[in-house]
């Protein structure tokens, strides 16, 4: 999260020293990249899981699943939240100076809030059915092996769309960072059109995701 030279210089919250912030810097990206490698194979176990016809494999998938999730996935999720507020307010970057670190922001949030919630009732319930379940019968986790492969899935998604912010750091500086820059003063700006359309994509998938879980509790409550 280094400045080029013709980045603004604003105030930092948290005034850090160059070996702080390298460490810092350090520790969020250590923890942004587990996050996004534990993701991913919870996606594998979660497509394991709801493809195999052999009951070992779906046994084993689902009670992995639980334990990637239980110690890997929260606390590597949390740990990115942590060092991504302290590199933010440890730096001139700030937390709503950009758009991209304020989109960054809400998509880490967002997505750490809802594994919490996903870990603790879904994966936790697909464990504990599969556990239950008779060794020499293939067990069964209804709409749950679904939902499970589904927002893993998604999840992937919003970790690379993250990754990607990081990387290109695109829309420029919001209104307040606008009105924080000593160096020069500028109107305020618009929305960017680009910022414009990610928000609309990113609705468009969250009113789709609401649809499918909707359908697909709908259903589960009929399999049985």
């Amino acid at each position: 999260m280094s400045l080029s030279a013709d980045e603004p210089q604003f105030r930092c919250a948290i005034p850090l020293t160059p070996f702080w912030r390298k460490l810092g810097l350090a520790a969020h990206v250590t923890a942004s990249v587990g996050w996004l490698g534990a993701v991913a194979a919870f996606l594998a176990l979660s497509i394991a899981g709801l493809t195999s016809r052999e009951a070992e494999t779906v046994r084993g998938a689902y009670l992995a699943m639980n334990l990637i999730g239980e110690f890997t996935l929260v606390p590597l999720s949390i740990l990115a939240v942590v060092t991504g507020l302290f590199q933010s307010l440890g730096t001139e970057w700030g937390l709503f100076r950009y758009y991209w670190v304020a989109v960054k922001l809400v998509l880490t949030f967002g997505a750490t809030l809802l594994l919490l919630l996903h870990q603790f009732t879904e994966v936790a319930a697909a464990a504990r059915r599969v556990s239950q379940s008779p060794s020499e019968s293939l067990p069964e986790v209804g709409a749950l092996g679904f939902h499970l492969a589904r927002d893993a899935g998604l999840g992937l998604l919003v970790l690379l769309v993250i990754t990607a912010l990081s990387i290109f750091k695109p829309w420029g500086r919001t209104r307040f960072g606008q009105a924080s820059r000593r160096a020069e003063a500028q109107p305020a700006a618009r929305l960017p059109a680009g910022l414009k359309v990610f928000l609309a994509i990113a609705a468009a998938l969250a009113v789709g995701l609401a649809l499918l879980h909707h359908l697909g509790g709908g259903h589960s409550g009929h399999s049985h």
